[in-house]
Formats: structure tokens, C-alpha cells, sequence
């Protein structure tokens, strides 16, 4: 089935409905977004079928039973419909009156009995039926260029599976059993037309996406659903190649950018300039105590002033903000971005988060541009609250005296007695040579001597020791962004736009082209 591509996007979720089977749709990207259609058979002129019940009382006959043929049930989850009335048997007269509708006959009414029963009924059968308004959808009708009934025999002859697995309860041998359209009324005032009809609208705004099976590293193949911020889900939307699929996800998701980018521009004008957001955006975490089936949970991550927020919703108020599930000061937290010899499981595109108690956390993303604008975003975060506080102090011990380490982005390291605040020792940064800790309290710095290039060992005992390691190695990274030409470049970008960290929320370009996809519930 083909589906078009316009540039744009906005997120719902919304959830099938209980219906396994594969059916085609056409996908319609927007700019705030994405609409999901189904084809459909819609009465667009004339009196539609009302829903009225009646009941008739049929004969068997001895040539072609019933005269009914019958198609769907339980098996197949759907109603029992009357799919052909045989106008050759005796029985034909009451049970055309029964369905006569302005002269035509609705050959496809509900009949409120079990199939065997009429199977191992006697010579009498009354049946309740009543007429369905959305029958023709139901059955998927064939019909003609102009959408009018036509004779049978001009009829494609294709039919929905559901009711080509119907069951027959005529005894007439060279029953075939054929649905076309001139089965249907063909009364004057009655047009019947194909149309694409929206199934599901996902508003784009927070959604995410996902190629996962929920909760498990195992992808799905060319497939992918979206899911929107009150948890509804789009349903799997599979696609017939790779490609088609990437493009889809590239496309989705530069459209989430947007919006996410506009929206931060909202927000951070109620936001002091040391606390404007410069990242937000959905992620996997890998569960610390994960089962097989639930090894991976949907959070929602934030960079804001001097923190990183973890929601498991995006917040939506200033409210919302002091309810994060989590909060870490960004310079006393490391980031790395694993390689695929780091990888913990099948999952990609993934990032490590060493908290300053020194916690690990495992997050990923679907799409690589993504993790490049989440460590873009971090770098970013962590330079501006490095540049704005410009100096920490942390307590210390050395040689059992109690001190004060203080890592300062102009001087560098100084340290000084805690009492009488003298400082007994200052080096510049590149004067640090190396360093080693034992994972629990304990730094050794090496430093180089500027005067007789020798080296010199300081140990210092920290209650603290990761949120220490961590700020010295933002400050040091800070340090050597500001040598960085592209990473200046792009931190003026954002300072000429409002300090939004354009280089977090970049959108991401792709060309997306006309291809098919199957769509399963």
C-alpha cells in the first residue's frame, strides 16, 4: 500500500484494538502530526443502511437448503454476516423481504444464531437480523473506476480474507459463493466510494519512538511504532525494506526535534538564564535488577541550568520540575558514549550515566543522530555551569589534617588548611601529569614542578570521591572546549538564539521517499 511523506510532525499514541492481523494503511506526516488511514468503503450519497432488527422465518429446501450463504463468527472476531441470498429457491421471496431496502436487497445482515444451529435446525429457522451501517468496510467490497455498483461479472472478484473463509450453508454443489458490488442495493440514491479514512492521529509533541519489542533489546525488523505522551500507542508499523524504514524514523523524528525545540524556546523564557533546559528527550534505561522480559523502562530526560532531571513524563508545569524522579548536578556526573565493544546486550546507539555516588546507568537511543545531540547537549550543559560557577571547593584530609580542595577554571588546583584557610599548595592545570585513586576515598595527583620540572605526589582523602573526579574532569573538558573552534562555533550558535543549545536540538535531515508498509495491531 503506498503512503505519502509531507514534511512535519506531532505526536499521539493510540493503542489498536485488540486486532492481530496485518492490514494495509498510508502513513501522512505532518508538520505537528502524523495520521494513520485505513481504507475504507463510505456511502457518500443516498440513504446509508439503518440498523433495525427483524426477524423472518426461512424453509429448507431441497435443492440449495437454506438458500443463505454465511460468512465470519467467532473464530474469526468478527459478526456473522449474510454474504449471498440465492434468488433461484423457492425461499427467496421472504427472506428478500425481509432484506428489501428501497428495492435492493442487503445481502450482509448480522443473523443473531449459531451457525450449527441452523446447520442442525429442521425444516423451520427464524432468524433476528438487523442491517449494518459500515457492512461495505467490513467486507472490503471491490468496486469500479467510478465507484457506482456494477454488474458480477465486471468485478474484480477480490475479497477481504475474513470473508473468503466463510462457511456456506448452501447444498447446491456449483455455489461459488462470490461477493461483488452488485451484491449490493442498487437503488438510484445510493453511491458507494473507496476513500482513505484517518484511523489514528499522533500528535508529535514529547511522543517517542521505538523499534524494540517494549522492555526487551530484541528490534523488530523494519518496523516501528510511535507512542504518545499519554502512553497510546501507534501500533507496529512494519515497512517492506530497511530503507523505507530508516526514513520514516529520520523523518519522525526531526519533527519531534521541532517541536521539542519550539517548545524549550517557550519554556526558558520563564527560566533565569542560568536555568534555561537545553536538552529534553525520551530514553530506555536499563533496569539495575531487569527480568528477560523487562530489561529496559521508557524515562524521560532533561538538562536544565546545573542538572540533569530524570521524569518518567515530561514535564509540563514549573511544578513538574521539583517532582523528578532524580536530579544530578551535571558537573559531578560522567557521561560516556560506549562503543559497540561496551555494548551490555543487542541494544545500540547507547550511553553510560556515573553518578556521584558512583552509580551506573545505562540509557539508549533509537537513532544514532540521537545520541550525537544527547553527548552534544551534555558537553554543552556541562560547559555553562562549569563557566558560570567557575570554582568548587570540596573538604578534604591530608596527612590527617582537615583541608580544602579547590578546583578553580583560571588558577587551576589549590589547596589550603581548612582552619586557618593558608594555602599550602597551588598548580595550574598543566601541571597535572597523571592520577590514580583507590575507587573508594583516596586521590594521588602527580604534578610538575614548573621551576625544576620534578614531579610531585599529593594524596588527599575525599567522602566524596567521584563527585571530585568527576568535577575535575569537567573542568578539565571545559578547559579544552574552550580551544575548540567548532565546539565555540556552536555555543555562539546557541547564545544567538536565546540559549537554547542549538547543537542539543539540532533536527535531523533525511530524505524520505514514497515506499509500502504493512500495518499490524
Amino acid at each position: 500500500m503506498q503512503f505519502t511523506l509531507i514534511s512535519g510532525a506531532e505526536y499521539i499514541e493510540t493503542c489498536p484494538d485488540g486486532n492481530e492481523e496485518p492490514f494495509s494503511i498510508r502513513l501522512h506526516l505532518a508538520k505537528d502530526i502524523l495520521t494513520i488511514q485505513e481504507q475504507d468503503v463510505i456511502c457518500v450519497s443516498g440513504e446509508a443502511f439503518y440498523s433495525s432488527e427483524r426477524t423472518v422465518t426461512i424453509r429448507r429446501q431441497t435443492i440449495g437448503g437454506f438458500g443463505l450463504s454465511i460468512k465470519g463468527g467467532a473464530e474469526h472476531k468478527i459478526p456473522v454476516v449474510i454474504s449471498k441470498i440465492s434468488k433461484e429457491q423457492k425461499g427467496f421471496q421472504p427472506i428478500s423481504n425481509l432484506l428489501v431496502l428501497k428495492n435492493g436487497i442487503c445481502t450482509t445482515s448480522v443473523i443473531q444464531v449459531r451457525v450449527q444451529v441452523l446447520r442442525n435446525a429442521g425444516e423451520d429457522v427464524t432468524l433476528t437480523v438487523s442491517f449494518l451501517k459500515k457492512t461495505p468496510a467490513f467486507l472490503k467490497l471491490p468496486l469500479c473506476e467510478d465507484c457506482t455498483c456494477v454488474p458480477s461479472d465486471q468485478s474484480s472478484g477480490t475479497s477481504s480474507p475474513l470473508c473468503d473463509s466463510g462457511l456456506h450453508l448452501n447444498y447446491h454443489p456449483n455455489n461459488t459463493d462470490t461477493l461483488s458490488c452488485s451484491s449490493w442495493p442498487t437503488s438510484p440514491g445510493l453511491r458507494w466510494e473507496k476513500r482513505w479514512v484517518d484511523l489514528r492521529l499522533i500528535p508529535l509533541l514529547h511522543s517517542r519512538l521505538s523499534q524494540h519489542v517494549p522492555g526487551s533489546d530484541v528490534c523488530r525488523r523494519n518496523a516501528f511504532q510511535v507512542i504518545a505522551v499519554d502512553g497510546v500507542c501507534s501500533g507496529v508499523i512494519t515497512c517492506p525494506a530497511a530503507e523505507d524504514c530508516l526514513d520514516w524514523l529520520q523523518s519522525i523524528t526531526t519533527n519531534i526535534s521541532a517541536l521539542t525545540k519550539h517548545n524549550v524556546k517557550k519554556i526558558n523564557r520563564n527560566f533565569p538564564v542560568n536555568q534555561q533546559i537545553i536538552y529534553m528527550g525520551w530514553v530506555d534505561e536499563k533496569e539495575q535488577d531487569s527480568v528477560q522480559d523487562r530489561m529496559y523502562s521508557s524515562q524521560f530526560l532533561a538538562l536544565r541550568g546545573s542538572s540533569l532531571f530524570k521524569f518518567s513524563a515530561p514535564p509540563v508545569t514549573t511544578w513538574d520540575w521539583t517532582r523528578a524522579e532524580k536530579s544530578y548536578t551535571v558537573y559531578e556526573i560522567m557521561c560516556k558514549v560506549l562503543k559497540d565493544s561496551d555494548l551490555l546486550d543487542k541494544r545500540k546507539h547507547c550511553f553510560s550515566v556515573q553518578t556521584e555516588c558512583g552509580e551506573d546507568m545505562f540509557y539508549s537511543v533509537e537513532l544514532e543522530c540521537e545520541l550525537l545531540i544527547w553527548e552534544k547537549a551534555f558537553q554543552m550543559a556541562t560547559f555553562l555551569e562549569v563557566e558560570r560557577i567557575q570554582c568548587k571547593t570540596y573538604a578534604c584530609i591530608m596527612e590527617s589534617h582537615l583541608m580544602g580542595l579547590t578546583v578553580d577554571f583560571s588558577m587551576g588546583f589549590v589547596c589550603f588548611d581548612a582552619a586557618s584557610k593558608a594555602v599550602l599548595w597551588r598548580y595550574k592545570f598543566s601541571q597535572l601529569k597523571g592520577s590514580s585513586d583507590d575507587g573508594k576515598s583516596k586521590i594521588k595527583f602527580l604534578f610538575q614542578n614548573q621551576d625544576n620540572k620534578a614531579i610531585e605526589a599529593k594524596e588527599l582523602e575525599f567522602s566524596n570521591l567521584f563527585a571530585v573526579l568527576h568535577c575535575i574532569h569537567a573542568f578539565f573538558a571545559a578547559k579544552v572546549a574552550c580551544l575548540d573552534p567548532m565546539f565555540l562555533e556552536s555555543r555562539g550558535a546557541a547564545t544567538t538564539t536565546g540559549g537554547l543549545g542549538v547543537p542539543t536540538l539540532t533536527s535531523v535531515s533525511c530524505n524520505a521517499q514514497t515506499s509500502q508498509i504493512k500495518y499490524s495491531t
